[in-house]
This record gives structure tokens, C-alpha cells and sequence, in this order.
């Protein structure tokens, strides 16, 4: 007797594309409370397949895989009543290609890794270190 097995076309699956990392990002957003949402108005969300070399060169990434995601811009706490001028917008850029790598490397949804990585950089738009967050988290968790 031959196992039935689930049925998902293998064949014909493929990783997602940038745009539909995109789509499941802003799904991810979208399920956030409106409370937060208001609070990122003006962010950027930005997908692209790796980092930039200047930012892994000034982050000292040994690899492009290191890196899933990034906040760009001046936090809430320093921001004034008015943007500067020349001020760039604040922006959260998720990296596809490491993102795939990590999901096909640990036993995580795609979703819940890119909803943990867009919190995790909307945490910097926020103000909070890297350190704030862990302590966060597992105060959560």
C-alpha cells in the first residue's frame, strides 16, 4: 500500500517573489494593532533580494545572509516636530534571499519570520536597541 502524501504540486512550487514577499509583508503590517500602525505613517516598507555592500560593509556582515532585515531614519525619540530638510523617509527594508535562507533553516512559518523581523525593525523606528527588544521578547515569550 502506497502512503498518500499531502498534496502540494512540488513541481510546480517556487520560492516566493519579491512582490509576494512584499504582499505577506504588508499582510503582516495590516494585522498589527491600529494603535501601532498610526505610529508608522510615514515608514517605508522596502524589499529587495540582499543588503546593499556599504550597508554590510558598515554593519561588519561576514555574509549578504546575515542581515534579514533593517530600520533606516531617525527614530521617533529624535525626531522633531518637522522632518530636516534633505531628511530621507524612514524605512524598513526586509532582504528576501536571507529571509528564504532562514526559513528553509528553521522549523518557523514564513509569515511569523517576516512579521518577527518587520516588528523587530519598527522597534528601531521606535527608538529601541537591539537589547530593549530581547528583554521585550522574552519578557513576552
Amino acid at each position: 500500500m502506497v502512503a498518500k502524501t499531502t498534496e502540494i504540486d512540488w513541481d510546480g512550487a517556487k520560492a516566493p517573489s519579491l512582490d509576494a514577499l512584499e504582499l505577506l509583508a504588508q499582510a503582516a503590517f495590516d494585522r498589527l494593532p491600529d494603535e501601532f500602525r498610526a505610529l508608522c505613517s510615514d515608514v517605508i516598507f522596502n524589499v529587495t533580494e540582499f543588503p546593499e555592500e556599504d550597508v554590510l560593509k558598515e554593519l561588519e556582515a561576514e555574509s549578504p545572509f546575515d542581515l534579514l532585515g533593517l530600520f533606516t531614519g531617525v527614530g521617533l525619540p529624535q525626531q522633531g516636530y518637522a522632518p530636516q530638510t534633505g531628511q530621507m523617509p524612514n524605512t524598513i527594508h526586509l532582504y528576501r534571499r536571507p529571509i528564504l535562507d532562514y526559513w528553509a533553516e528553521n522549523d518557523e512559518s514564513l509569515g511569523a519570520i517576516v512579521t518577527h523581523v518587520m516588528v523587530h525593525e519598527i522597534g528601531h523606528h521606535f527608538g529601541f536597541s537591539d537589547e530593549d527588544m530581547e528583554a521585550i521578547e522574552q519578557a513576552a515569550g
